[in-house]
């Protein structure tokens, strides 16, 4: 998840977009929008780094069990078709 900073460097950034006339509207402004981002990025799907991590080791643990059993498969089925004496 996007961290307080980066919404409030986002939120100053677009605010600077404004024109200067606006006066203390502008604060107004940039809380508006570090709300507005926040509640849209409650909205999507996201996981936290750690939560990635843990499941990309899941997934490469997974990876490496897959290829062995493949390559035991593989030695199975070529002992199977070996012409027996």
């Amino acid at each position: 998840m996007i961290d307080a900073r980066t919404l409030d460097e986002l939120a100053r950034r677009l605010t600077e977009l404004l024109p200067a006339n606006l006066g203390s509207v502008g604060s107004d402004v940039a809380d508006n929008v570090k709300d507005a981002l926040r509640a849209g990025l409650r909205k999507l799907d996201l996981v936290t780094r750690e939560e990635f991590d843990v499941q990309r080791a899941v997934l490469l643990r997974t990876r490496e069990l897959v290829e062995t059993l493949e390559t035991r498969v593989a030695e199975l089925e070529q002992q199977l078709q070996a012409p027996r004496h």
